[in-house]
């Protein structure tokens, strides 16, 4: 159960993983006040979570830092846009320095208020963001010290027969960084559960520890 994770947590709660779960706005606009603490902070494939969500988060989590909220392409397929949720994020998370944003239909407009207001981004993930008209060479002469990973999302064929070619696709700064490097990191403990039916109170499973290795490839938009 979250609730009883935070209050034996005394609010120290720093890193919370819960993709897939059907958390609701409501949940978590709820418990957004106990977790000040957070430093990180997955709400991946979240489909029913929407903007009053993450404005919650971003009122009252001041330390945040890192903030995944990928999606799945076919869970975006009949969503119109989501910039709203990109306002709500350049509005309240400025201390950012990794968003990961994938498959969200965020407009070129959405992605340069993030950029304009988290000043101290150092990775942005845009893969199969195909609204976003932003280049290499746009974020090379803007942002050159920043690692990008999209919009353009390459094959896994290609990326093996090709890979200098793909880092340089990839990536603003034509680095070897790998796409999933990111995901491997052993020191972070994640928290991690299956079906939140009723807000953040359900089934939730505190000691389990899910590193995600999927790569996350989907197929480019036809």
């Amino acid at each position: 159960m979250l609730q009883m994770l935070i209050l034996r947590s005394s609010g120290s709660l720093r890193k919370l993983c819960v993709p897939r779960s059907g958390l609701s706005n409501s949940g978590v606009v709820n418990v957004a006040e106990k977790l000040s603490s957070l430093t990180f902070l997955d709400l991946s494939y979240c489909c029913k979570l929407g903007p009053e969500a993450i404005q919650a988060i971003g009122r009252h989590c001041k330390s945040l830092i890192e903030f995944s909220r990928n999606m799945h392409p076919l869970d975006v397929a009949s969503v119109d846009s989501h910039d709203d949720e990109a306002d709500a994020i350049a509005s309240t998370m400025p201390k950012l320095k990794r968003l990961e944003i994938a498959y969200h239909r965020v407009s070129t407009e959405g992605v340069l208020k993030i950029l304009s207001s988290c000043v101290s981004l150092e990775f942005l993930e845009l893969r199969g963001c195909w609204d976003v008209q932003l280049d290499n060479k746009f974020f090379k002469e803007k942002f050159p010290d920043m690692k990008v990973l999209g919009p353009r999302v390459i094959g896994f064929y290609d990326m093996i027969n090709d890979w200098e070619d793909c880092c340089s696709d990839y990536f603003s700064d034509g680095s070897d960084y790998l796409a999933w490097e990111f995901l491997e990191d052993g020191e972070m403990g994640e928290f991690y559960e299956d079906d939140f039916e009723h807000g953040w109170d359900d089934n939730f499973y505190a000691d389990r520890v899910n590193i995600d290795m999927e790569p996350h490839i989907w197929p480019p938009s036809p």
